[in-house]
Formats: structure tokens, C-alpha cells, sequence
């Protein structure tokens, strides 16, 4: 598959020190990251971070690691880095997995290129499902995706979306079904040389208010192309409670 997968990682969370060396059956977090990806296929799999520590434990299973900056305000910012780093430009194709995903469906990468093979008018492509609780739902951690009938983003939100509007005038009690309601899974597919464009780009208001990068992308007139899943993606690793879900995979 002719693209590039892209792993973010540093070292600075705040709910869950040291994240991606985080141990997994002996392994870091962030190599079972890459492992994972490399089953998708790829032209490569590197590791973008701005940790000796990383860089160190990458090199020693073997993953290609770029070292970046510091001071990037965001993810997108080391990947364009990272980009230019490798050389990448123009119409390559790159697919960012986040270092806190070790049970990634591989198969989310292939689509996100696809989306972008599919759709020559789109410089990002991305993934969601369908939502099938109120719980999540009405849930503001959850993002929801509402696209229109050639499969690209129309908006991204926190908020409950598309809004039942007869359905719900009494509260949210269930879910409306034309459309079903979509859930944002955070993999991005992108063209590399757009990724090298988008620090320039200014922030713009409904990225600030939801405090979601991604609508940037659509406040400039760019255009997302999404990948709808039938399943779900495995679950990412945000909080202790979550590494210790996660390393009963890798017991």
C-alpha cells in the first residue's frame, strides 16, 4: 500500500505519565502502535516524537523513528514536520495512528486511503461509526460526524447531531435513525503536501469553541472524506483505568 503511517508520541500527558512506554507484555505502547501497523501494509511505518526516550525504545525493536521539535502547538504541527523530514510532499499519502491505539483495526488504514483515492477533491480522509446508545450519543468525549450523500464531512461536533428535532422535543430518549448518528474515530489519512500547509492555516472559531482540530480543515473550504466502519475500533488508551484494560489483550 503506498503510503506512509505516521505515529505521534510524546511524553507529556497529563492523565497518564510516560504514555507511549507505557509497558505492554513487556513491550512499549508505542511499538505495539507500529507493530500493530505494520500488518496494514504500508510503504512505511515511522514514529514522529520529540522523546529520547521514545526514539530509544523504537530503535531497539527495530522502528523507524524521526526525532521533531518541541515547542509544536499541535499533533498535525509534528506531522507536517515529520513530513518534511522524510521527504514526503505533493500527492503522498499519509495515515496518522495515535501512539495510544495498540488495538487498532489495521484496516482503517487502507481505508483512509482509499477515501482519499476515492475522492481527488478531499485533503483528508478519516473514519466513524454508527452510534447505537443514547449514551453515547448525548456523551460530549464522543464526536460525532455528520456527512453529506458523496461521503465527506459536513461538520464535526461534540454536540448530539444530526438533531431529531420532533424526536427529541421532550428530551433525548433515542436515537434518530435517517441518518443514524455517527461516531468520529480519530485516524486521519492526509495528502502530504496539505499536511505541510495546515500550520499555516489560521485556527478558526468552531475549532476553538468544540476544541476539535479537524473542523479547521473544513472552516478553510477543504474537504474530509469519511470511511463509515461496521464495526467499532479497538479501545485506545487515555486514562490507568484504560492501560489496564488494554494489557489484558497483551497478558
Amino acid at each position: 500500500m503506498d503510503c506512509t503511517v505516521l505515529i505521534p508520541a510524546r511524553l507529556a500527558s497529563t492523565r497518564l505519565p510516560n504514555k507511549p512506554l507505557a509497558d505492554l507484555g513487556g513491550v512499549p505502547m508505542v511499538v505495539r502502535v507500529a507493530q500493530r501497523c505494520a500488518g496494514a501494509g504500508a510503504r512505511a511505518v515511522v514514529v514522529a516524537t520529540d522523546a529520547p526516550e521514545v526514539a530509544d525504545a523504537c530503535a531497539a525493536h527495530g522502528v523507524q523513528v524521526v526525532m521533531t521539535r518541541t515547542d509544536h502547538a499541535t499533533g498535525s504541527d509534528r506531522l507536517a514536520e515529520a513530513c518534511a523530514l522524510l521527504g514526503l510532499d505533493g500527492d503522498d499519502l499519509v495515515v496518522n495512528v495515535q501512539g495510544d491505539e495498540p488495538l487498532i483495526d489495521v484496516a482503517l488504514v487502507a481505508a483512509c486511503v482509499q477515501g482519499l483515492q476515492d475522492h481527488p477533491d478531499c485533503v483528508m480522509s478519516t473514519a466513524a461509526h454508527a452510534i447505537d446508545s443514547v449514551e453515547e450519543f448525548v456523551n460530549p468525549n464522543v464526536v460525532k460526524v455528520v456527512c453529506d450523500a458523496a461521503g465527506r464531512a459536513l461538520y464535526f461536533s461534540r454536540a448530539p447531531m444530526p438533531w431529531w428535532r420532533d424526536g427529541n422535543a421532550g428530551g433525548i430518549t433515542a436515537l434518530p435513525t435517517d441518518p443514524a448518528p455517527l461516531r468520529h474515530i480519530g485516524i486521519y489519512g492526509y495528502r502530504a503536501g496539505f499536511l505541510r500547509r495546515f500550520p499555516t492555516l489560521s485556527a478558526s472559531p468552531v475549532e476553538q469553541v468544540e476544541a476539535l482540530e479537524q473542523l479547521r480543515v473544513l472552516w478553510h473550504g477543504e474537504r474530509i472524506a469519511v470511511h463509515v466502519s461496521d464495526s467499532r475500533p479497538g479501545p485506545g488508551v487515555d486514562t490507568p483505568e484504560d492501560l489496564a484494560r488494554v494489557r489484558c489483550f497483551f497478558a
